[in-house]
């Protein structure tokens, strides 16, 4: 087996993401153990390197030439993960300064020396035993980011970003104040496009949902007032222009309920942005003043369109 797929193969075992297994990366695990085509993986060195070292290295050794300015993707892609995985350590200079190297940690290069060899599963295992796969780390990390929200009387978690961050201000702010008692037929997640999705009650109400159709970012039920409140969430894109109620009144063309069509905005400068190109007869809720809304023109406020 080549030596860069054996490299990929000791990534791969010791649970690094697939970024953390491409070429570039292999090329650094070569280099900083001086591991050549030919070398035997027990004569693995640990000397202190730097990055220029690991470009010069696979280009005179793999033929593979990578541009001296490349040296910050090789931190990015390759080391920063590697550090934070225990495999490798940092002499705690500057990461500016000419004398800012990297070696592998005692565990690690203990490993590496293993590889191929008859200890090879025991120093993975003991490794394995006493760290964290990256992949482990970065999916408790992404765990805790998540936003708990209460929706329905049910426990459930928003993706971190600000575009989720105003979809729970929509549940747990807007609706209570604007939509007491509501339910919330949908609601969809950055990383899980339908987070709820009552499709019974959505049918019910007369909805047609096909795959192609792109339903509101929100989308409450009042069924004391028998009102749909229609909400887009909108952090960059997306408000209730004119094209939107199109949309959306083709999807509900079925719909008997009072329809009423919303847009979100998480502060006052957001909706200035958006204000020449909003609908009439809809409303604008703002995140930083949840008491208050603004209705342009229209014969009543907060009530369904006449259409």
């Amino acid at each position: 087996m080549p030596k860069i797929d054996e490299a990929r193969k000791l990534l791969k075992d010791l649970g690094m993401p697939a970024q953390q297994q491409s070429d570039l990366c292999c090329y650094v695990i070569l280099a900083m153990s001086n591991i050549k085509t030919d070398d035997n993986w027990h004569d693995a060195t640990n000397e202190w390197i730097r990055i220029h070292d690991i470009i010069q290295f696979t280009n005179a050794y793999y033929g593979v030439a990578y541009a001296e300015n490349s040296r910050e993707t090789f931190r990015k892609q390759a080391l920063h993960h590697f550090r934070t995985a225990a495999l490798v350590e940092d002499n705690g200079k500057a990461t500016n300064s000419p004398n800012y190297r990297y070696r592998f940690t005692a565990e690690a290069i203990n490993v590496i020396k293993n590889i191929g060899g008859f200890n090879e599963r025991k120093s993975l295992e003991r490794f394995k035993a006493h760290h964290k796969s990256l992949m482990e780390i970065y999916a408790s990390k992404k765990k805790m980011t998540k936003m708990p929200v209460k929706i329905n009387n049910q426990d459930f978690t928003f993706s971190p970003g600000k575009h989720n961050q105003l979809q729970k201000a929509i549940i747990e702010e807007f609706a209570p104040r604007f939509a007491p008692n509501s339910e919330c037929l949908y609601v969809g997640d950055t990383t899980e496009k339908d987070l709820v999705k009552n499709v019974d009650k959505l049918e019910e109400l007369g909805f047609e949902i096909t795959l192609h159709d792109k339903m509101p970012d929100v989308v409450l039920y009042s069924e004391d007032k028998n009102w749909v409140y229609f909400i887009e969430s909108v952090t960059s894109v997306g408000p209730m222009d004119a094209k939107r109620i199109v949309e959306i009144a083709e999807l509900t063309k079925n719909v008997t309920a009072g329809k009423i069509f919303v847009t979100a905005f998480p502060d006052f400068k957001t909706f200035k942005s958006f204000s020449e190109s909003l609908a009439w007869e809809t409303e604008v809720w703002i995140s930083d003043m949840p008491d208050h809304m603004i209705h342009l023109n229209g014969d009543k406020f907060l009530g369904p369109r006449i259409k």
